[in-house]
């Protein structure tokens, strides 16, 4: 029996892989510990520069199992549950979600924790929880509304209807779309690119976006200007500096 979740890491890139295609890719308690598993080897491991998260068949991720819900004993205990969206924002290196099809529920509020979101032409974006009776609880409305507005973000929470991959694109939800076979091709390329540059600063660049939503104005350009001058002392800033003044690409080495 394969693997519900996977990992790879291959030139400077991890692919967290949903594969559970039968389901939807639907996570289960299980799956929400592989994927705390797998966040904290990716932040371990200097390998790992930049990482995509997609799904196999149909689905990139279908959310909470609705079958496993009822294993929790009290709303409480559903509450305190290992939380795979809390895992992924535990996640230190840059992310990209590769949206291969279903991104619904916990799946969306996945792809939104990401820093970067490309879909398939076919894929659907929904926040379906109305529908069964209750709400996102992994981030979805304050997600949704920092990346497409206080409206569209009421119209994908209070209706629970799907949005296509044109429309989530025309809102912001995405930044690009892609024909289905080309995803992975143009997620990796992105991620090469991300790879290839200084990882400390690409790592700081995306504590200074978290900071950017999260602080007023004047405490976030002091942050950022904080985060500069860490950069600014690194190996690599000065590596960045020679490499310019040589006219070569520069070797950085996370230093």
């Amino acid at each position: 029996m394969s693997a519900p979740l996977t990992l790879t890491i291959e030139n400077r890139i991890a692919t967290i892989t949903y594969n559970r295609p039968e389901k939807l890719n639907a996570m289960t308690p299980e799956m929400a510990q592989l994927m705390w598993d797998a966040v904290h080897k990716i932040n371990a491991d200097d390998a790992a520069r930049v990482v995509i998260l997609t799904g196999t068949g149909k689905a990139f991720c279908a959310g909470s199992d609705i079958s496993d819900l009822d294993r929790y004993a009290t709303p409480w205990d559903f509450r305190n549950r290992p939380e795979y969206c809390d895992a992924l924002r535990a996640l230190q290196k840059p992310s990209i979600a590769a949206i291969n099809g279903y991104a619904m529920g916990g799946g969306l509020e996945m792809a939104l924790s990401c820093d970067i979101r490309i879909a398939a032409e076919s894929a659907k974006l929904a926040a379906p929880e109305i529908k069964l009776g209750w709400i996102g609880g992994g981030g979805m409305t304050a997600l949704l509304a920092h990346s497409i507005g206080p409206s569209n973000a009421a119209m994908m929470v209070m209706t629970g209807d799907p949005v296509p991959a044109d429309q989530a694109l025309a809102w912001g939800l995405v930044s690009e779309i892609t024909t289905p076979d080309a995803l992975m091709t143009r997620a990796t390329e992105i991620a090469a690119t991300i790879a290839s540059r200084a990882p400390v600063a690409a790592e700081t660049a995306r504590l200074n976006l978290q900071a950017a939503y999260n602080m007023p104005l004047e405490k976030a350009v002091a942050y950022e200007r904080d985060l500069q001058a860490i950069c600014f002392g690194t190996e690599d800033a000065a590596e960045g500096r020679a490499a310019f003044a040589e006219k070569r690409a520069p070797d950085f080495k996370r230093r």
